[in-house]
């Protein structure tokens, strides 16, 4: 493994998403490319429209480039298939979704654990329930995703991809659907925990100011990178 290897968690070199429509080609994302070190917590900010959902989905797996290459902890992702994504990201990936995802027959409790059970971890419910605990929820463990509130199911979501602790946790606007409070808690959430564990955060937002909290900032306009840093930040909104 190369010194930029070990330093990198993430290398994404030339990245494009192109899909066909009726009236042609549509370009997503053109040229993107970005590295994102070990333990760092990273924005990707821009527009409604700019591709930035898009290009976290590449990163963690869930959907496949036109061209390009992104090597996620030393592993080609691009060289994958469906199988041996999935395989990765059971291993090193958490992801929280814009609209949590949880699993409506599940209670709270078995939502998290299932991660851990599908990976064959056998203290699954103890992962679990020290998780619902960190994040506030241990007396809701029972409930179903329809007995809780929006930023409940937010942070069931959040201690279920944190269960299995993986090394990189993806986030998809993880505060936009919660009132101030519970998106406050939300976003505290997110960074004490990559804090502690040392997990890789990568997160999109509209959110200047959650944007601002984080270590390095990636904004694209029109599916390409405009800025790369964390003092040129200009207005995400």
């Amino acid at each position: 493994m190369s010194a930029l290897s070990q330093l990198n968690i993430i290398q994404v070199n030339g990245l494009s998403k192109v899909v066909s429509t009726f009236e042609g080609e549509l370009h997503i994302l053109s040229d993107i490319s970005f590295n994102v070190k070990h333990g760092e917590s990273v924005a990707i900010v821009g527009t409604s429209g700019s591709g930035k959902s898009t290009l976290l989905s590449l990163l963690a797996g869930l959907d496949t480039a036109s061209s390009g290459e992104i090597t996620l902890d030393g592993e080609p992702l691009h060289k994958l298939d469906e199988e041996q994504r999935a395989a990765l990201r059971a291993d090193k990936v958490g992801f929280v979704f814009q609209s949590f995802m949880l699993v409506q027959s599940l209670t709270a409790l078995e939502n998290v654990m299932l991660p851990a059970e599908l990976a064959g971890e056998i203290d699954a419910k103890e992962q679990a329930l020290a998780l619902l605990e960190k994040v506030g929820l241990s007396h809701r463990i029972d409930h179903y995703p329809s007995q809780l509130s929006g930023g409940e199911q937010q942070r069931v979501a959040i201690a279920r991809a944190f269960i299995g602790t993986p090394k990189i946790l993806f986030a998809d606007e993880p505060s936009a659907n919660l009132d101030s409070k519970n998106g406050k808690m939300v976003e505290s959430l997110l960074f004490d925990l990559n804090q502690q564990h040392g997990t890789t955060l990568i997160l999109v937002t509209h959110d200047e100011a959650l944007a601002q909290k984080c270590q390095h900032i990636v904004q694209i306009e029109a599916g390409r990178v405009v800025k790369n840093s964390k003092e040129e930040i200009a207005n995400v909104g």
